[in-house]
């Protein structure tokens, strides 16, 4: 893999620069503060490419990827489109020998996962997916507190987020295009959780509830489920659940509840508590605040990677395991009962 002299010698792009979220003008501006140099835009609609020079005066536009990769010195693409698009444009660029970054998930099937990580060796190129949300406060804080021995030897974690209401009638509330309701919000509470439990994974079972809000949406058959909830297995005989529900009424705790042999650790994005007990048997809770996020750490990395031969933190490997997980647990789902994983 070429290495660079210094991180403005490398020259990114991004692919899509639509308006939800302004996020081809936040990845372009991380990868500038991290030291390398925006060149590059593909975007389909012209009137966002219009936005792109205002935000990035002189940097090159493009109608599609395919003219971007054939006209464009860019050396690091970033695909910030729907998941469903993640892996067939991601292979176009590895092919075409460029280092590629995804927007999350990093695609939606172990199989389009496998294909990506193939291309990338071939290319002998890099390949990563935005996981900045590793670098978020409150899994920072996590990971110190149970390393540190605070809750004892970690056998359960239970990630979750509910709500009651109707999904957005936008791409994300399409299973064909995002995947289901596990891919979004639920692959970060993933990331999260394989940050803090120990063991290879076994096997997975999932299961899924549909059909309350699917005739209500323009997407109809097509919505995303209900409630998704799968089960991970491990080889430590340790066990992970992630629930991802629009028809609870009620939810739960925190995002992520992690439990071992000496007590329990709660978190969301503001802050944590520690449920233990002294040693009379009283429950004793101990609460803060989360540290604040690092998330500039992901394209800093990138970058060190590139410049210095730094390891990369977000592996593809590593970005695998969670869509591994959401693709058992679909499947099981569908078939009934648990599946044995692929890949640990």
């Amino acid at each position: 893999m070429r290495h660079y002299t210094k991180a403005s010698d490398i020259k990114v792009g991004v692919v899509g620069y639509g308006g939800a979220f302004n996020m081809g003008k936040q990845h372009l501006s991380e990868m500038r503060q991290a030291g390398m140099t925006p060149y590059a835009v593909a975007e389909l609609d012209p009137a966002r490419l219009e936005v792109a020079t205002k935000d990035f005066p002189g940097i090159e536009t493009y109608g599609t990827v395919a003219e971007m990769l054939r006209k464009s010195a860019v050396d690091l693409v970033v695909i910030i489109t729907p998941h469903n698009t993640h892996a067939p444009l991601a292979l176009q660029c590895l092919r075409a020998g460029r280092h590629v970054v995804t927007e999350k998930p990093f695609a939606i099937t172990t199989a389009e996962c496998d294909a990506m990580i193939a291309a990338a060796r071939r290319s002998r190129v890099m390949l990563s997916t935005y996981h900045n949300r590793h670098w978020d406060g409150c899994v920072l804080h996590a990971v110190k507190a149970i390393r540190s021995g605070a809750i004892g030897d970690v056998f359960r974690v239970e990630a979750h987020m509910g709500w009651w209401g109707k999904p957005g009638d936008w791409w994300r509330s399409s299973k064909r295009i995002s995947g289901g309701i596990l891919y979004d919000w639920g692959v970060h509470l993933l990331e999260y959780s394989l940050q803090m439990l120990p063991g290879r994974l076994a096997e997975v079972s999932g299961y899924a509830k549909a059909g309350f809000w699917a005739p209500q949406t323009k997407w109809k058959k097509d919505c995303i489920e209900d409630e998704g909830y799968l089960v991970a297995r491990f080889d430590t005989g340790a066990w992970l659940t992630l629930s991802m529900s629009c028809i609870d009424s009620k939810g739960k705790e925190g995002m992520v509840e992690v439990t071992g042999t000496k007590g329990t650790y709660v978190m969301d994005h503001g802050g944590w508590s520690v449920i233990t007990h002294d040693r009379h048997g009283n429950t004793v809770t101990t609460k803060g605040r989360n540290p604040k996020g690092e998330a500039w750490r992901f394209y800093a990395n990138v970058g060190a990677h590139l410049t210095k031969g730094t390891p990369l933190v977000i592996t593809p490997e590593w970005a695998r395991r969670p869509i591994h997980i959401i693709d058992l647990a679909n499947r099981s789902a569908r078939f009934g009962h648990a599946l044995k994983a692929r890949y640990a």
